[in-house]
């Protein structure tokens, strides 16, 4: 009996993201609104773990973030054409720079429970076209309702400073910041990029934890370019 529970939990477990691509969240669409030519396009980065979102590194976006500056990146330098923003568990953003750095114990607290950081990338050409990524327009409104998501997810002190996390980024133009919020398995890095689309109006699946059910969900269920 115990092992029949046992394999019929690891089934559901094993289901779940799945399932929840095929369920929209919302359920139903919201009111459309009429698209303009002031539409902006946004990038949702995927790789087989962790989705990421892209921000164009427009005048208002860099005066928003305007706080890298002062963590030593060059976010004023023409070069720079995305800001790329992402939330993550602390332990294994920070000691998991590429996969042949793979620790137990990182892996351990992203199964469990762990703090949260926000990991932000400096970045130049990107081909919408390439493997992982996925053009979406919205529109001012909705832009602007998603960045003040992406906003609220870092952690500020009582003056509202951002907290950078002192000596710890995986090359020149990134940085880590404390983030709101715990990371666990079933609330991980997808589901807090999915939580911010829909913030825009968007419609993602019911749980993605996986970047490719994410991804799935939102060319699904969406109007995408």
């Amino acid at each position: 009996m115990r092992r029949r529970r046992l394999l019929a939990a690891l089934a559901v477990f094993a289901v779940a993201p799945l399932a929840g691509a095929f369920v929209p969240r919302p359920l139903f669409p919201l009111a459309g609104e009429v698209k303009s030519s002031t539409a902006r396009r946004i990038l949702v980065l995927a790789n087989p773990i962790h989705t990421d979102i892209a921000l164009p590194a427009d005048e208002d976006i860099r005066r928003t973030f305007s706080f890298l500056a002062d963590g030593g990146l060059p976010l004023f330098d023409p070069a720079v054409e995305w800001i790329i923003v992402g939330w993550g568990g602390r332990e294994f953003y920070l000691q998991t720079p590429t996969w042949s750095e793979l620790k137990p114990g990182p892996v351990l607290r992203a199964l469990t429970v762990d703090r949260s950081v926000m990991h932000v990338t400096l970045a130049g050409e990107i081909n919408s076209d390439a493997e992982g990524v996925t053009p979406v327009d919205l529109s001012p409104a909705a832009f602007e309702k998603m960045v003040d998501a992406i906003s609220i997810s870092f952690a500020r002190d009582r003056a509202g400073r951002v907290t950078l996390i002192e000596g710890v980024a995986y090359g020149d133009y990134d940085r880590f910041y404390e983030a709101v919020g715990w990371f666990n398995a079933f609330a991980g890095c997808n589901t807090w990029t999915g939580a911010v689309l829909r913030e825009a109006g968007l419609r993602t699946g019911a749980w993605n934890p996986l970047p490719q059910s994410l991804v799935w969900s939102l060319e699904a269920f969406n109007e995408l370019p």
